[in-house]
């Protein structure tokens, strides 16, 4: 775990900040909008990546915890589906 999570929780002062400055700039209002949303936007997702882009704010939205946790991480991609030669 990097050093600067250590005894937060999980988010830096630096990311709480950078979270709430994206929530007010898209209205605290949910942008992924999918099945199951609260429409109140509690956190900041990540659109492309944060191994890609850091926390760039032009690439985070404003999300509720349900659409957060259903996108997940937008890096994962399951892996290509491969024919079965049977036992």
């Amino acid at each position: 775990m990097p050093r600067g999570w250590a005894g937060q929780g999980g988010s830096t002062r630096a990311w709480l900040r950078r979270k709430a400055e994206v929530i007010a700039r898209d209205g605290r209002r949910c942008q992924l909008k999918l099945e199951g949303c609260t429409k109140i936007a509690t956190t900041a997702h990540h659109t492309v990546g944060k191994s890609i882009t850091g926390d760039d704010p032009r690439y985070l939205v404003a999300a509720c915890q349900a659409c957060n946790l259903k996108v997940g991480d937008p890096t994962r991609a399951d892996p290509e589906p491969r024919a079965w030669g049977g036992w």
